[in-house]
Order: structure tokens, then sequence, then C-alpha cells
């Protein structure tokens, strides 16, 4: 008698240890959904100011139509990346294609900055001004966001990954995912300095 008790005294400790760990686990994906829901918002505003920008730009710079296009076309493939991210945060390999395509429509960006700094009288346009500080302000907030979501991911990674974490992740499809890398040129360049 006393063995059977002992007996349903383990497999209760053993069933509630793995109940804990799968709700740890449930806990730590709908965290990293959540951030990626705050990284989905501004990426949203991004690519909405972005043909407002441009559009208050083709006055000033009308030779720079290829610039312009560039931009247009690396901010409509982000807004499909980032729709097809969103539809599923915990897929890596979406995750993976949205920072690229983020990354593409950065270095466009910073083109477009390049060229309009040829271009005094769009500087010194009121809009463009607003557009280039809001756009600016969005960017803080994704790169806070991203850090947010990255934290997040990195959690649920180490978490899914302990013994016997990653057996029950296995076996209830708990599967790894990816940090939002976004690359941004400024990080790459090593500052110049001269006197």
């Amino acid at each position: 008698m006393t063995t059977t008790l002992i007996g349903l005294a383990v497999i209760a400790v053993v069933v509630i240890y793995l109940i804990a760990i799968y709700n740890k686990l449930v806990s730590y994906r709908n965290q990293f959904k959540n951030q990626f829901a705050q990284i989905d918002v501004q990426l949203q505003r991004r690519h909405d100011l972005i043909p407002n920008l441009v559009e208050s730009a083709k006055a000033y710079m009308s030779h720079e139509r290829n610039t312009l296009s560039e931009v247009m076309e690396a901010r409509n493939g982000a807004v499909r990346a980032q729709k097809d991210a969103a539809a599923d945060p915990a897929d890596g390999g979406k995750i993976q294609k949205l920072g690229s395509a983020e990354n593409m429509l950065t270095k466009a960006l910073a083109n477009f900055y390049a060229v309009s700094e040829n271009y005094p009288e769009l500087k010194a346009n009121e809009t463009v001004q607003q557009l280039m500080e809001e756009l600016s302000s969005t960017e803080n907030r994704v790169s806070f966001a991203r850090q947010a979501y990255n934290d997040a991911v990195m959690s649920y990674n180490i978490f899914r990954e302990k013994f016997p974490n990653n057996v029950l992740s296995g076996m209830f499809g708990f599967k790894p995912t990816e940090q939002l890398q976004l690359e941004s040129p400024e990080a790459r360049t090593a500052p110049k300095v001269s006197f």
C-alpha cells in the first residue's frame, strides 16, 4: 500500500513538473510573440511614413527617380516580409526574411538621405524635415522594440533547449525561433576622426 502511494506521489510530482515546463514554454512563446507585435506596430508606422516622404521629395528630386523608386521597391518588399512574419512570428525563416528586407530598406533610405544632401531646398522643406524626424524617431522605436523581442526570443530558446525541457518542447512542437537582426550601415562603419 505504501509503495503504491509513493509511486503515485512520484508520478504526481513528475506530471506537475511537466505541466510547469509546458506552461513556462507557452509563457515564453507568448512573450516573444507580444514583443514581435510591438515591432510590427513600429514597422507599420515606418512603412506608412516612407511613401509620404518619397511623394514630398518628388518635386525637388525630379532627376532622382531611380533613387525614389528603389526606396519604394524596398519598402514594398519590407511590407510583404512584415506581413509574412506577423502571420507566424515563431517561424525563424520568416523572421530572417524580414530582417533582410528591412536591411534593404535601410540601405535604400541611406542612399536617399545621401542624395537628398544635394538638394538644399528639399532639406529646407518643413514637410520633408518633419517626415524625416518622424522616420528617425520610428527607427529608434523599432530598435528598442527589436531589443525587447530579441531578449524574449533568447529567453524562450534557452528555456526550450535545456534538459528535460527540450524533450517536452520537441514533443509539443515548440520550435526554435530567430532573433530579428537589422543591420544599420552606421554600425558597420568605423567612426572617422580628423583634427
